[in-house]
C-alpha cells in the first residue's frame, strides 16, 4: 500500500475473524470514502433482509376498456414494479414474457386493440437516472435508466451495415424491433480503408446521436448499444410488436405514463391483492419473475447497476412508500443503522450500484454489514451471490490459495477500486475483510494489492506469521 505508485492513495483496511472475533489487521477503518460497486454489499445485505431471497417481481396487463366481439375500446395497460429481468437473461428469448402476455390476451378473445399499449411506469416515482451520475457514462449499459417498467435491460442495439453504393451513408438498423431513435446519419461509405473510422455521439439518452465518419463498402458490420431514452415506451413497443406478429392488431402507437396522477392504477387501493386473486374484471395478463437471489447474483456477479438500482428503488417502495432512489437509500440507512449497527456516520449511499462518486463509507462498515449478515439466516443466500476467486466472475488470484476460495464483490470507478468479502485461511478460519481505496492514479496498482492481500489471507495461519 505505501509504493511509490500509491503514494497519493487514501486508504480504509480491515481484516477481522469471523470465528475468534478479533482483528487481525486495520488502517484507517473508519476513514470516509467512495466504495465504487462495494456499496452493492449494503444493497445485498438489505434487500435480503427487507425483500427476503425468495422475493418476486409481478408485471400486468389489463384493458382500460370493455371487450367487445373481440374488441378492447380502450388501451392496454402494461403495468411493471420494477423488474429488471425481463430479457433474454433469464429466458430463451427477450420477448419470451411478452409472448405469454400475448397468448393469455389472445384467450380473453381480444383480436383487436382500438386504443394502443401504454407502459405504465408509475409504481416508482422521482428521476429515472441516479444522483449524481457522470453524464459521460449515460449512453452506456452501466449507467441504463431506472424504471419500473424494464425490458431488455433498457438496452437497444445498432447495428451500422456499410452501404452497396459508395459515397452512400450506411445503413442503420436497431434492435429490437427497429424501435425507433433519433439518429442523424453523417457517415459515409468508402473504399479501401482496411478498418472504419466511424464515430457514435450523444449528449444524453434523449438526444439526437449522430453518427460520423467512414465504413469500409464490403466490411464489417459495427455494433453498438446504448441505453433508450425512456424504458416504459420500449417496453410497450415490445409487447405491441409481440401482439401484432401474434395477428392481434393494435390500432395507435404505443405510449407512457410516468405521472402516478395520471394512471390507471397506481394509487388504487389494494388493487395488487385484487389483480392477482383475479377479482379485478380488467386483468388479462400477469407473469411473475424468478426468486430475488438469482436477481442479486447478477447484481453481483456482473456488477449490474440496473438490478442493483431496480431493487433499491423497490426497498423504498415497500419499507419507505417511496420507490425512488431516495426512498431505497434510506431504507439502506435503515438497515445499516438500525439493524446492523453501523454508526450514522460511517455509511452514506446515494445510489444502489455505487457508481455515483458520492457515495461513502468506510472499511469497518463493511465488515460490520458482514458480521451482522453472518449471523443471520441470509448468510447463505448472501455468500452465493459474492463472486469467488479464479473464476470466470473474478478473474484474478489464480495460483493462489485464494482462488475457488475468496469470495468478494470488487469496486471500480475513476480513481476508486474496492473489495470487500470472505475468505478461509489455510486451517479452515473464515476471514471477513475490505480493502478501499480512494485518489488512485492507477486503478491496476490498487487491484494488485487487493489480489496479495488476497492471497495473503488465504495463507494465513493462526501460528504462523502475523498479517502485516
Amino acid at each position: 500500500m505505501d509504493t511509490p505508485a500509491l503514494r497519493s492513495a487514501e486508504w480504509s483496511v480491515l481484516v477481522v475473524s469471523l470465528d475468534e472475533k478479533d482483528t487481525l489487521f486495520a488502517r484507517d477503518e473508519n476513514r470516509f470514502l467512495a466504495p465504487a460497486s462495494n456499496m452493492k454489499i449494503a444493497t445485498t445485505a438489505a434487500a435480503l433482509h427487507f425483500l427476503g431471497p425468495e422475493f418476486r417481481y409481478q408485471t400486468f396487463v389489463f384493458a382500460d376498456g370493455p371487450i367487445e366481439n373481440g374488441v378492447l375500446r380502450g388501451d392496454l395497460i402494461l403495468y411493471g414494479t420494477g423488474d429488471p429481468g425481463i430479457s433474454d437473461r433469464f429466458y430463451r428469448d427477450g420477448t419470451e414474457v411478452f409472448e405469454s402476455f400475448s397468448k393469455q390476451i389472445a384467450d380473453a378473445g381480444i383480436t383487436r386493440i382500438e386504443g394502443t399499449v401504454v407502459g405504465d411506469a408509475t409504481y416508482f416515482s422521482g428521476p429515472e437516472l441516479g444522483p449524481e451520475w457522470d453524464p459521460r457514462d449515460l449512453n452506456e449499459w452501466f449507467a441504463a435508466s431506472v424504471s419500473a417498467l424494464s425490458f431488455n435491460e433498457n438496452i437497444v442495439t445498432l447495428q451500422i451495415l456499410p452501404s452497396a453504393r459508395l459515397g452512400f451513408p450506411p445503413r442503420i438498423e436497431t434492435i429490437p424491433f427497429g424501435f425507433p431513435l433519433d439518429v442523424s446519419n453523417q457517415a459515409e461509405t468508402v473504399s479501401g480503408r482496411p478498418r472504419p473510422n466511424l464515430w457514435l455521439d450523444r449528449v444524453e439518452p434523449t438526444a439526437r446521436i449522430r453518427v460520423d465518419g467512414e465504413i469500409r463498402q464490403g466490411g464489417s458490420d459495427i455494433w453498438r448499444r446504448l441505453t433508450v431514452p425512456d424504458p416504459a415506451v420500449f417496453a410497450a413497443r415490445a409487447l405491441r410488436e409481440v401482439l401484432i406478429s401474434n395477428g392481434i392488431a393494435v390500432r395507435a402507437p404505443e405510449r407512457a405514463v410516468h405521472d402516478a396522477a395520471e394512471s390507471k392504477i397506481t394509487g388504487r387501493e389494494s388493487w395488487a391483492s385484487r389483480l392477482i386473486d383475479g377479482d379485478e374484471p380488467s386483468l388479462l395478463a400477469h407473469h411473475t419473475s424468478p426468486e430475488l437471489l438469482q436477481y442479486l447474483t447478477v447484481l453481483n456477479h456482473e456488477s449490474h447497476n440496473l438490478f442493483a438500482e431496480s431493487i433499491i428503488k423497490t426497498m423504498g417502495k415497500i419499507v419507505t412508500g417511496e420507490g425512488s432512489f431516495e426512498g431505497g437509500v434510506r431504507a439502506v440507512q435503515v438497515f445499516a443503522t438500525s439493524e446492523a449497527g453501523i454508526e450514522e456516520d460511517q455509511i452514506m449511499a446515494v445510489d444502489g450500484s455505487g457508481l455515483s462518486e458520492s457515495n461513502r463509507t468506510s472499511a469497518g462498515a463493511l465488515v460490520g454489514l458482514l458480521q451482522h449478515v453472518a449471523i443471520s439466516d441470509n448468510w447463505d443466500s448472501f455468500v452465493s451471490t459474492l463472486p469467488e476467486a479464479g473464476r470466470r466472475d473474478l478473474r484474478r488470484m489464480y495460483g493462489t490459495r485464494a482462488a475457488r476460495n475468496l469470495r468478494a464483490k470488487t469496486g471500480t470507478i475513476d480513481g476508486v477500486s474496492a473489495l470487500t468479502g470472505i475468505v478461509t485461511t489455510r486451517d479452515g478460519e473464515t476471514l471477513l475483510f475490505s480493502i478501499l481505496s480512494n485518489e488512485l492514479r492507477s486503478t491496476g496498482a490498487a487491484k494488485r494489492v487487493e489480489d496479495r492481500i488476497g492471497a495473503r489471507l488465504a495463507d494465513f495461519l493462526r501460528n504462523g506469521a502475523p498479517i502485516s
